[in-house]
């Protein structure tokens, strides 16, 4: 059944032109330690390092800023990675013995990361041993030889092969084999064993000619590759590692037994069978750091300074030293308030006064300008903290630490006891990083964080329903904490928490450390983890909601204002504990499972029963040839109501404050709106005592709360956000931006208007009426829901002084949707997330000029762009020299498709030209010049409205509704298939710079 639409014939092409002017998408940089790596190189010439992961991705790091991304086109482990010195090139090693030849490359004038070639061995049937010709199998050591023209590669088998690198190609007649070994050494020690695969390769320190080989079986072997012949051969035990003493008169080899023994490589070509007497081989050339790369982040030690203190690193650092629990982004940070933040971390890890060794990777140049803005991201942790990461550039450097965990008394003092461990316990070893994802107490966890970047109050909520009011200090002070609680079941009987137990706040006076320092603790009852939370400086009032109601506390008079329950009778889960909602989780999936097939089942009666003639006379439309200024459109999708006894259908989604009108048309003041998941709207009109002329604060007489409006969603579908628009459709400023001249003044003299945003639609109301003035059914529309929405300012590309404020939203199959305000018109929209990264769509945050970061894996932030203006990514050279014989042009690069990784990035896949030099012709596609992604453009005008904007909050929570849509239906499933085929087959690869 089709509906006809009558319209102009074509989109407006102006429009168009401006919608590419605003609009662009791209995901620019990846902030924080990358997950789950597997090998470090080191290229002391350059000074950058590389790391590579288990999936496939590598990573080049230089000074702050000096980043270069790529990744292979198969997800496997990088086992090793060689820097050829000074050429800016890089071999890499996968899991399945692959070898990759990757190029920093400059283009209009900045540096980029690209695949040259790749090498894939050739195998064999049989063993790769004395039984027949030598085949190279699994690769286990890479040795570059000859300033990196050539790479001796270590086999299973216990081959040495050798590979022409400029070319990636085998060198034929120079492959060493097992049994020409074998034949130098004594024949006991033979006796029938192979050598075992090669353990280690090293380059003679004082012969390039002659390569170090070292056995699994513990047989080590100077090699002469120009002679042919074995040099001088250590028989030892079973072998893990080698190397060479800095005078290359000398070898260390370690052993399966914790042994090490050293070698001297001046003796006669007898075997040697006793290592010298052990000596300690290490502190030569007084080398300035060491850099240790662990499972969980990366750590530098100045070697320089008594005592070896960790160097604190400018970007890299592990986003998850804690486990994250929410984030919140705070734009444009006063130069003040930056000082102080930035000062306050400083005292927090001061420097030791005898190092002066700066971050020793310092390699390249950061050509990108200085950020315009200061941009702060706020992660809240499991642990009780909240880390402040500076947000304005390529690197996410950390500025400060909060803890929340001194208020509290907690189940266990996990500090105290490592402190003790370190004191009593042989060896006496001392941590050094900053990784410890254990938490004292779970309840400690942070839920949710605001920031007032105008007055330096700060509001953190956390799991066990407290709310603490924070305020910055410069100095560090001893004082007692006020608590208050607010019951938010108002005595309602039948319901009992059966959930954990509040936290006990520590009594008497406590030492505060510079910083933001507790004034205010409100404990939510019961303590159930708090959904929401909003601050309002200005008034001196703080919102928060959890999954029994919404409480408004006035923290200057430090009394609760009001409390209001949003429990349904029947909504039992609400008075668990998270822990007992897990039982829970089967029971909500049957009833959604059982929703849905009610649903299908009710549409396909529906269907049978409907009109024959109206079928017939649609048919007959259809068949004839439509006019070029009719347009169809199919029918919208029948939304289920939802019940209103759901589980936790009282859950408090949103809350909001608003200078706006309610009452009437003519008075406009002081209101708080909330938003709950059965779709329930509460506005309450609030008398709030004025601040004198020029006074910062309000005069001391109680606030008070009248319910205003009430609004009931038709659908019940949960309320994300709320925010309310002055007369000209512009949202409203912040607190204190109007009244400190800050931003344009809000228009009060126009009827202004509230929008609404549930999982469904988006909807505009006018005030004080709260009658409908517009909507978008997204749902009826594109078949998602809506998890995340903020209002944000995109700015022209071409015009500096044209920008418009547009809604942003990400649905739960993870697109990214951009809609007018307030005319709710679609804009453009982009595939951002992959639908099955749950996580990942429910830790997304938007920022107020069109960017957003969501976590691509526990320890990193996949950083996007949906401005054509506001980008922010990695600009950058680096001075490489290149061998005169190198010849680059002989590489032919082509780029392929672009594919993600398992956990949703983006990379570089470059197809690499096969031996011949010729591009595959398979996997050349494409051009060299990097392309951004063709966003998918409505051909619809809309009202453009040019303001500030207002980012909303919104709940982060896996839902059950999250987990149906990642099932889907078969039918479903092999649409997405079929649709990822044709994206792959349409993609041009994209360049990260």
């Amino acid at each position: 059944m089709m509906k006809f639409r009558f319209r102009r014939q074509g989109a407006d092409p102006q429009r168009e032109k401006l919608k590419q002017e605003l609009f662009a998408f791209n995901k620019t940089v990846e902030h924080g330690f990358p997950n789950q790596p597997s090998a470090l190189a080191f290229d002391p010439e350059l000074r950058i390092m590389a790391i590579g992961t288990r999936s496939g991705a590598v990573k080049i790091y230089g000074a702050p800023g000096v980043e270069f991304t790529g990744l292979h086109r198969d997800t496997t482990t990088v086992t090793q990675m060689h820097f050829l010195p000074g050429q800016g090139r890089l071999l890499t090693l996968l899991d399945d013995s692959s070898l990759h030849l990757w190029e920093i490359l400059h283009h209009d004038g900045c540096a980029h990361l690209e695949e040259a070639l790749s090498f894939q061995p050739p195998s064999r049937p049989g063993f790769d041993g004395a039984s027949g010709p030598p085949s190279l199998t699994r690769v286990t050591v890479v040795l570059l030889v000859a300033a990196g023209d050539m790479a001796a590669l270590g086999t299973e088998g216990g081959s040495v092969f050798f590979l022409d690198v400029p070319t990636l190609t085998l060198l034929e007649g120079q492959t060493l084999g097992p049994d020409e070994v074998l034949r130098s050494v004594p024949d006991d020690y033979r006796c029938g064993k192979a050598l075992g695969p090669v353990e280690a390769l090293e380059g003679h320190l004082r012969d390039p000619t002659k390569i170090l080989i070292g056995y699994s079986r513990g047989l080590l072997v100077i090699w002469n590759q120009a002679a042919q012949c074995a040099d001088h051969i250590f028989l030892g035990n079973q072998l893990e590692s080698l190397c060479w003493e800095r005078s290359g008169s000398t070898l260390v080899s370690s052993h399966s037994d914790g042994s090490y023994a050293i070698w001297s490589a001046d003796t006669g070509s007898s075997p040697t069978t006793q290592p010298m007497v052990a000596t300690t081989p290490y502190e030569f050339d007084q080398p300035q750091a060491l850099a240790v790369l662990l499972e969980e982040e990366l750590v530098v030690l100045d070697l320089q300074t008594p005592g070896w203190p960790a160097v604190p690193a400018p970007y890299l650092a592990p986003l998850h030293s804690s486990a994250i629990t929410c984030s919140a982004h705070v734009a444009n940070v006063p130069a003040k308030l930056w000082a102080r933040i930035v000062s306050a971390g400083e005292q927090q890890s001061p420097q030791p006064a005898s190092t002066a060794l700066s971050w020793p990777i310092t390699g390249g140049r950061n050509l990108a300008q200085e950020p315009s803005q200061r941009g702060l991201l706020l992660t809240g942790h499991e642990d009780g903290t909240v880390r402040f990461w500076d947000a304005s550039g390529v690197a996410l450097r950390p500025l400060y630490k909060l803890s929340t965990a001194g208020l509290f008394q907690t189940d266990c003092e996990h500090a105290d006891s490592l402190a003790q461990a370190a004191e009593d316990d042989w060896p006496p070893f001392r941590k050094v990083g900053c990784f410890d994802p254990y938490s004292d107490d779970p309840r400690l966890g942070v839920q949710k964080v605001v920031l007032c970047k105008y007055t330096a109050q700060m509001v953190v909520a956390g799991t066990a329903g407290q709310v603490l009011v924070l305020e910055l200090s410069d100095v560090p002070s001893e004082q007692a904490v006020s608590v208050s609680s607010v019951d938010l079941l108002q005595d309602r009987e039948g319901f009992t928490w059966k959930g954990h137990e509040r936290l006990s706040p520590r009594t008497g006076p406590l030492p505060w450390p510079t910083g933001f320092q507790p004034r205010v603790l409100v404990q939510c009852l019961p303590p159930a983890a708090v959904t929401a939370v909003t601050l309002h400086a200005e008034w001196s009032l703080v919102a928060f909601g959890t999954s029994h109601g919404f409480g408004l506390f006035d923290y200057q008079r430090k009394c609760p204002v009001l409390a209001r329950c949003t429990l349904h009778p029947n909504d039992s889960l609400a008075m668990e504990g998270p822990l007992s909602r897990v039982k829970s989780l089967k029971k909500s999936l049957r009833q959604s499972f059982r929703r849905i097939r009610k649903s299908r089942v009710s549409g396909k009666k529906r269907a049978a029963n409907a009109n024959s003639k109206l079928q017939e006379a649609n048919a007959q439309l259809a068949e004839q040839a439509c006019p070029h200024d009719v347009e169809m459109t199919p029918v919208q999708r029948r939304i289920e109501p939802r019940s209103a006894d759901d589980s936790l259908s009282g859950v408090v989604r949103c809350l909001y404050f608003a200078d706006t009108f309610l009452r009437d048309a003519a008075h406009h003041g002081p209101t708080m709106w909330a938003g709950t998941n059965s779709g329930s709207v509460f506005a309450y009109a609030l008398e709030v005592p004025t601040a004198v002329a020029g006074g910062e604060k309000r005069p001391e007489r109680a606030v008070e709360a009248v319910l205003g409006k009430e609004v009931q969603l038709m659908h019940r579908a949960p309320v994300v956000a709320i925010a309310v628009l002055d007369g000209r459709g512009r949202p409203l400023p912040e607190p204190y931006e109007a009244s400190r001249d800050l931003a344009q003044a809000p228009d009060m003299q126009g009827g202004h208007a509230v929008l609404i945003a549930s999982e469904e639609q988006f909807k505009v109301f006018t005030l004080p009426k709260v009658s409908a003035k517009t909507k978008f059914k997204l749902t009826a529309h594109e078949g998602c829901r809506v998890r995340k929405v903020a209002l944000a300012t995109f700015a022209s590309v071409a015009c500096e002084d044209y920008a418009e404020t547009c809604l942003a939203c990400l649905t739960n199959l993870g697109d990214v949707h951009v809609f007018s305000v307030p005319g709710l018109r679609p804009q453009v929209h982009y595939s951002c997330i992959r639908k099955e990264d749950i996580s990942g769509i429910a830790s997304c945050v938007f920022t107020r000029h069109g960017q957003g970061f969501y976590l691509i894996s526990p320890s990193e932030f996949e950083r996007f762009s949906l401005s054509a203006r506001n980008i922010t990514e990695p600009l950058c050279s680096l001075d490489i020299s290149w061998p005169g014989d190198a010849a680059r042009a002989s590489y032919g690069l082509r780029e392929s498709p672009k594919l993600s990784q398992a956990n949703g990035t983006p990379g570089i896949v470059l197809a690499p030209r096969s031996h011949d030099g010729s591009p595959s012709p398979v996997r050349s596609m494409g051009t060299d010049t990097p392309q951004p992604p063709e966003a998918t453009l409505s051909p619809m005008s809309i009202d453009s409205a040019t303001s500030a904007d207002t980012t909303l909050d919104t709940t982060g929570d896996v839902t059950v509704e999250d987990v149906t849509d990642f099932l889907g239906s078969s039918e479903e499933s092999e649409k997405n298939l079929r649709n990822l085929a044709e994206d792959e087959a349409r993609a041009c690869a994209i360049l990260i710079k």
